[in-house]
């Protein structure tokens, strides 16, 4: 559980590094939330393409946290400016 709260804020803090702009997401806990739910992202779709294993916390498993992650604060910031201008 500590390696996953670990991965979490890690994968969720590299993600906010990596996305440009104004990232809404700030503060400890919905970084974690941020880096929780881009590994669920990643481990599905990298499941999907055939890449990966079952393994809870490997180096693959924070890669692909971290592109499931980024792939949310993209999204995430393509819906909130689509909702800003109309």
């Amino acid at each position: 559980m500590i390696g996953a709260l670990i991965m979490g804020l890690v994968a969720g803090a590299i993600a906010r590094l990596l996305v440009p702009g104004d990232n809404k997401v700030s503060g400890c806990l919905p970084t974690m939330l941020l880096g929780f739910a881009g590994s669920f992202v990643g481990y599905w779709a990298f499941r999907l393409i055939g890449i990966g294993d079952d393994d809870m916390f490997d180096l693959g498993g924070t890669i692909g946290a971290v592109i499931g992650a980024v792939i949310l604060l993209v999204a995430w910031q393509f819906i909130d400016k689509q909702r800003s201008s109309s």
